[in-house]
């Protein structure tokens, strides 16, 4: 009954898509648990990249379930669209493989005019979204005004929502945001057409995923974003609007915490961030530049530019404590070659105090300065490397200082970005 969490351990965009995709190949089931279309993945094989926003990422091999589970909000036209998108890439998908949670929360057209129009309200205090509407969704779905995939097919019963949830989101539009409201006709014609196209797609997921799991299938659980985003354990209020650790696999897809049997951690040979909010580790300077350059630091949703740092074993530790990881996976360790020396950040320091956990305070977290140990790097390449035993010396003693200051197994590296070019040191199935 092997069923595998993989979690990102930073700001996301750790490299989960690959690790996924890798990991898919063994896998039966493969399922998204929360987040939307403002995450992406990106896949690349046989030199074709491959940028998924919502669909898991094992959607790219043949004869895989793959499942969007309750707690992914999802934006109709842009599920249409990626749907569509890989179709005409020769990717096969179906009702049979692609499977969306009818209890999933759907993004309106008003959630991405609040989001919008609330970050321009906070001017210097936005907090980076990227304005696609999750928040305001996630904030419907706790308000418990949301509309769920399943309402999208009871026609009196979306019109009836829609009309009440217009009530007040057009008086706020209006009067706070001074911008147009929308029309409940219009939205509902809209909806119920897209509504039809993802019909095949439409399931009891959950039932679905027990059912895997209770016939001893390999399960693979997907989350996007990274821990430090968590709506609860992350940098608040600098974070996503879902729990992106572990435990939300659980109330994402409807399944016990006694079913998981590994969570498989993903972690950047160095550490980036989108957005706003405070980054101890940031390297300011050309050498910053030339990692994000070297590394394709660009989101893949959104194409912004990330911030680059080192390593941070502060966010870090947390993160494994958080998730609960049983492995862990470095990803682009390869965009580190040739570089003189590296940096890891064991501690920070504040007004005179050393904090080697992240403190809670926002205030004080983005003033803390972070305590290196400096180390020395290497000049050969570990591009395509898939033998540990072949990487060289110093590179090795970098992987095994990550692995003895965190105290997990690291059991996958990745050095590039090819499904190939890869290091599997231990089996996740």
């Amino acid at each position: 009954m092997p069923s595998v969490i993989v979690v990102g351990l930073q700001w996301g965009d750790e490299g989960k898509g690959k690790i996924v995709d890798v990991l898919s190949e063994k896998a039966d089931v493969v399922a998204r648990f929360q987040g939307g279309h403002n995450a992406g993945h990106t896949v690349v094989i046989n030199n074709e990249k491959f940028i998924l926003h919502v669909i898991p990422s094992g959607i790219l091999y043949k004869g895989k379930k793959c499942l969007i589970g309750n707690g992914v909000v999802v934006d109709p036209a842009s599920l249409v669209k990626e749907i569509e998108g890989l179709i005409r890439r020769n990717v096969q998908i179906d009702g049979s493989n692609l499977l969306l949670s009818k209890h999933a929360h759907v993004i309106m057209p008003y959630h991405i005019a609040i989001d919008q129009e609330s970050e321009k309200l906070k001017g210097s205090k936005s907090i980076g979204t990227t304005g696609r509407g999750i928040g305001p969704t996630y904030c419907d779905k706790i308000g418990r005004t949301g509309i769920r995939i399943s309402d999208l097919y009871q026609g009196e019963l979306f019109r009836s929502k829609l009309k009440s949830n217009l009530l007040h989101i057009n008086f706020l539009l209006e009067n706070l945001y001074q911008s147009k409201g929308f029309n409940p006709d219009e939205i509902f014609e809209e909806y119920s057409g897209y509504a039809e196209k993802l019909r095949e797609h439409v399931a009891d997921t959950d039932i679905i995923i027990n059912d895997a799991i209770n016939s001893n299938k390999n399960v693979l659980l997907e989350g996007a974003q990274g821990t430090l985003l968590d709506i609860d354990h992350g940098t608040y209020p600098y974070v996503t609007s879902s729990n992106s650790t572990a435990g939300g696999a659980c109330t994402g897809l409807g399944i016990g915490p006694t079913k998981i049997t590994g969570v498989l951690g993903v972690i950047k040979a160095y550490t980036t961030r989108v957005g706003g909010g405070p980054f101890p580790t940031e390297i300011h300077d050309s050498l910053g530049e030339l990692i994000r350059e070297k590394g394709g630091e660009y989101g893949a949703t959104t194409g912004r530019p990330r911030r680059c740092g080192w390593l941070d074993m502060v966010i870090l530790r947390h993160s494994v404590r958080v998730n609960g990881l049983t492995g862990i996976a470095i990803t682009k360790l390869d965009i580190l070659d040739g570089l003189e020396s590296l940096k890891i950040c064991t501690s920070y320091k504040y007004n005179g105090r050393i904090y080697n956990e992240f403190p809670k305070e926002i205030n004080i977290f983005n003033e803390c300065e972070p305590v290196y140990e400096e180390i020395k790097g290497w000049k050969e390449s570990t591009s395509g490397i898939t033998d540990y035993k072949k990487l060289p010396e110093r590179a090795r003693e970098y992987i095994e200082k990550i692995q003895e200051m965190l105290g997990v197994e690291v059991q996958i590296i990745s050095t590039g970005q090819r499904r190939d070019e890869l290091i599997k040191i231990k089996e996740q199935f």
